[in-house]
């Protein structure tokens, strides 16, 4: 671990003044750093020459890193100055010593499902994108529903007129998927969530697949309703009629150091108030 990328937020006051105190850190230690400012769009960079990655932010921060670093198989090292913590597992109060262990090999690292999505056009493959929380297609405007055919490994599920879909990882599966009605499932298992958005039906429900799955989602026209692809919440990409977009397991996983499933409990508990009762879990 001789070469360090630290991504600075530059929307959380706290990440530059930290980053300068981890490139203290890492100077007599024998590891070479650079910065990144991140603003929260995509931008290119070579992810390849770096051994590992810090990020300083929330769990946005760690997306943005995760997508440029798991083709390359470099670990992210995420310390948490977000709300949720649920990617970002590594406390601001805990940095040193945890970032101690990761350069001794003492911290272990996990690896996250990534997602995989790819517009066809035409018959053409035009465009393909990695995530690791959720690829989403929905209505370009608010207040509108889109019509799709959905199908996995070539098998319909049939025709869904709604807001959008949501294919989530297990990883996204806290995030819009969750607040769409989806199912919140464990970061450690292989599976694909398929969330539909305000469906006009009352038995479209989401779904669970393995990792085997090829969902395949095709935009059926509507009139003057136009359609966007959103990937980890990024800026939306516009799709056309007939477009088929074909989401699947990624090859590449991300690999993410100090953020164990003990920890994404703790914040399903700490951050959305999880519990077993009505009153916090007592029952008093």
């Amino acid at each position: 671990m001789k070469n360090c990328l630290i991504v600075v937020n530059t929307d959380k006051p706290k990440s530059e003044m930290l980053g300068i105190d981890i490139a203290n850190f890492l100077k007599p230690r024998g590891v070479d750093y650079a910065f990144l400012d991140f603003n929260g769009n995509p931008q290119d960079f070579d992810w390849n020459s770096f051994d590992f990655v810090v990020t300083l932010g929330g769990d946005g921060t760690v997306l943005f890193a995760a997508r440029g670093a798991a083709k390359h198989s470099v670990p992210v090292f995420p310390v948490n100055l977000g709300e949720f913590g649920f990617i970002a597992g590594v406390q601001p109060d805990e940095w040193q010593k945890s970032l101690e262990g990761f350069l001794r090999g003492e911290l272990k690292t996990i690896r996250r499902t990534m997602l995989f999505a790819e517009v066809v056009r035409d018959g053409k493959s035009v465009a393909g994108y990695q995530a690791l929380n959720d690829i989403v297609v929905s209505a370009k405007s608010a207040a509108q529903t889109i019509s799709m055919d959905i199908s996995v490994n070539g098998s319909p599920l049939g025709r869904f007129k709604a807001d959008g879909v949501i294919v989530s990882s297990p990883t996204g599966s806290t995030a819009y998927s969750a607040s769409a009605g989806g199912p919140i499932v464990g970061p450690d298992l292989d599976a694909l969530v398929l969330t539909p958005l305000n469906p006009f039906s009352l038995s479209a429900r989401p779904i669970v697949f393995s990792t085997q799955a090829l969902l395949s989602v095709q935009l059926i026209p509507s009139r003057n309703r136009d359609a966007i692809l959103t990937v980890d919440g990024q800026k939306p990409v516009d799709l056309k009629d007939y477009d088929i977009i074909q989401i699947k397991k990624s090859e590449h996983d991300a690999i993410l150091a100090g953020t164990s499933v003990e920890k994404f409990y703790n914040a399903l508990r700490n951050k959305l108030n999880w519990s077993g009762g009505p009153n916090g879990g007592s029952n008093a």
